[in-house]
Formats: C-alpha cells, sequence, structure tokens
C-alpha cells in the first residue's frame, strides 16, 4: 500500500486510515486514533499534536502541511464517490451510456 500512497506525500498510518475510511469517512479520524494510541488515561496529546509531531524523512520538516493534506484526502474519496457512483448507474441501467454520459457533463 505504501508505495502507491508515497507520491501523495502520506505513510503507512495515513493509507491505512484511508482505506478503512471508505467505509466512512468519519471512521478515518477513530483509525488515525487507533494508530497513534491515543485516549490512554496518561496520554494528554490530540490527534493534532501527534500529526504535528511527524518528520518528513525526505525533507525532516513535518510529514504533514495540513491544507496539502486535507486536500489529498478530500481529492482520494471524491474520487471514490465518482467511481462508486458510475459503477451504480451502470448497474441500474445495464450499460455504459448513462455512466459515460454523466462522466463527461
Amino acid at each position: 500500500m505504501e508505495p502507491v500512497i508515497r507520491p501523495l506525500g502520506f505513510d503507512w498510518k495515513i493509507g491505512i486510515a484511508l482505506i478503512t475510511s471508505f467505509a466512512a469517512r468519519e471512521v478515518f479520524v477513530s483509525t488515525i486514533a487507533t494508530i497513534y494510541s491515543l485516549g490512554s488515561a496518561d496520554d494528554n496529546a490530540t490527534i493534532k499534536d501527534r500529526l504535528k509531531d511527524e518528520i518528513n524523512p525526505v525533507t525532516g520538516g513535518p510529514r504533514f502541511n495540513t491544507g496539502r493534506w486535507f486536500f489529498r484526502c478530500c481529492l482520494l474519496h471524491v474520487c471514490h464517490a465518482v467511481h462508486e457512483h458510475l459503477a451504480i448507474v451502470k448497474r441500474e441501467t445495464k450499460g455504459w451510456k448513462w455512466p459515460l454520459v454523466q462522466l463527461c457533463t
């Protein structure tokens, strides 16, 4: 999974969260919380704090630029939603005519 998402600037942690988020977008946050082991009694860090502390091994700077990172996640979800919608239209109309018309408009 990581070689596929590495060009987007994501690591395996975000890759796992993206996979689980296809079930529902809100699952992304709980998956990240689980991966970073948030919620223990002696831990006061938030998801935002943990993500800010991540270091990009290539640049040495922060791994996540909030604006770009959020945009990339949204883009992946839009692509998934369009694909899912076209698959449903194809199944319902039993052909490619209407899915292609929708894709082109």
